[in-house]
């Protein structure tokens, strides 16, 4: 990851999923390392565990960079998919929820235990609270190596902060990060919520964003 007291560089207003765009901490460094530690894990399912933007997404696309594989939302898993997989050793599941076909993640499941394959799934809590009807599935879920990247502390907030104002191309200054770091919920959420707030009424002002723009938005 590059030092945080650099510079920000200018990016289009996208997300960048980069390896050095990523941020290690406390937070986030065992899912970090099972991920590059791969194929040397104890079971060759994981189940990557986080909120909304707590950085699931930006650690998969690091991992298919590095290892090759494929990727799908758990909703759009279907038949065909299931015939698909065999000419990939990663499998990604991306954003389980309780709504999924049990049946084709259960035969998904099954697929790549019996072809000795490596399956990922995100979701945002671990796959061993669902309640699945299926209860074959529900004791495959056991068989998950769970990976929680938990709530980001001050050193991962700035970094998330800064990159989150880099996407945008937006520069402040060091003391209204620290400023914001003390205020804010502490959820990857609402700092992703916070930036875009801060941004819009910055747009709208025509105005640097300062003191005050960020006061108005901690009371908004």
């Amino acid at each position: 990851m590059k030092n945080l007291n650099q510079q920000i560089l200018k990016f289009d207003y996208e997300q960048n999923f980069k390896d050095q765009d990523f941020y290690v901490s406390n937070s986030n460094e065992h899912s970090f390392t099972i991920l590059n530690s791969w194929p040397k894990w104890d079971k060759n399912f994981i189940n990557l565990i986080g909120e909304k933007f707590s950085g699931k997404s930006h650690l998969i696309n690091i991992f298919l960079e590095k290892h090759k594989g494929i990727k799908i939302n758990s909703a759009d898993i279907s038949n065909d998919f299931l015939h698909i997989i065999k000419i990939y050793e990663n499998i990604v599941v991306e954003d389980l929820t309780e709504s999924i076909d049990e049946n084709l993640f259960f035969t998904l499941i099954n697929t790549i235990d019996q072809d000795n394959k490596y399956l990922i799934v995100t979701s945002r809590i671990p796959i061993v609270e669902f309640k699945f009807k299926l209860n074959d599935l529900n004791s495959r879920s056991s068989n998950f190596i769970l990976s929680q990247i938990e709530k980001p502390g001050d050193d991962l907030m700035y970094a998330l902060i800064l990159k989150n104002l880099s996407d945008r191309q937006i520069l402040i200054d060091k003391k209204l990060i620290d400023y914001i770091i003390k205020r804010i919920d502490r959820t990857y959420g609402k700092i992703s919520d916070f930036i875009y707030k801060i941004d819009e009424i910055s747009l709208k002002r025509k105005k640097p964003i300062d003191f005050k723009i960020i006061k108005e938005a901690l009371e908004d």
